[in-house]
């Protein structure tokens, strides 16, 4: 099992198998990581992988139509795309309605 820090949502720590997809490991346990589409079109989900990048699955083509270059060597992500093979810490920004 691997863990999953919320740093946004109070640091909510949550358990999941690993392979798990972060955008639906989020709406499963109330993560809180915002989301329109969840199918990679539109860019809500894009989420900072503060700690463990490196379990992270391979940057999906969808991503780098949303994503520049500098944004993903920061370790930004869009949790839709995102599979996780350990553990992650991850933040992201709250908008504004």
């Amino acid at each position: 099992m691997i863990e999953v820090t919320f740093l946004t949502n109070g640091g909510k720590v949550v358990t999941a198998p690993e392979n798990t997809n972060l955008l639906r490991l989020s709406l499963r346990e109330k993560g809180g990581i915002p989301f329109k589409c969840g199918g990679g079109l539109c860019g809500t989900c894009k989420c900072l992988i503060e700690k463990g990048i490196e379990n992270t699955d391979a940057v999906k083509p969808k991503e780098r139509k949303h994503l520049t270059d500098a944004q993903l060597q920061q370790g930004y992500r869009m949790a839709c795309q995102t599979f996780l093979n350990g553990s992650v810490s991850v933040s992201w920004l709250v908008r504004q309605p």
